[in-house]
């Protein structure tokens, strides 16, 4: 039971843990806009959640010495960072565009509520659906 219970909400688990990481590496961006040769960094969320999801079922695996061991995914850490590349050069060779930065933040956190929102939808029909009828 607890296995496809598991199964149905992987897909959201990934998806939000490679939001957490892109939040981080924006926000990283943004603390770095006035750093002399600081490289914009970002990655392809479409594409690392599609790669992420390939590998549900092939994730490697731990070894557990105990039955309530839990196992560990790891699919969602190595995600292809790439540079960004700058509309305009600044003289300090830092490739952070604020502009950007800030509209890929806004976007990126209201996607994240989002998902979290059709989470909570989800276990919360999960949970009406195991609940007998009254």
């Amino acid at each position: 039971m607890i296995d496809k219970l598991s199964s149905a909400l992987q897909f959201q688990q990934q998806a939000l843990a490679l939001r957490q990481q892109r939040q981080e590496t924006l926000a990283g961006n943004i603390a770095n806009a006035d750093t002399p040769n600081y490289k914009a960094r970002d990655f392809d969320f479409a594409a690392e959640l599609k790669r992420a999801t390939a590998h549900q079922g092939g994730a490697v695996k731990l070894a557990a010495t105990h039955a309530g061991h839990m196992q560990l995914n790891s699919s969602a850490n190595a995600v292809d960072m790439q540079y960004r590349t700058p509309a305009q050069n600044r003289l300090d060779g830092n490739t952070v565009d604020m502009d950007m930065e800030r509209t890929q933040f806004l976007n990126n956190s209201l996607r994240y509520q989002a998902d979290i929102q059709f989470l909570d939808d989800k276990i919360t029909g999960l949970r009406k659906a195991m609940q007998p009828e009254q």
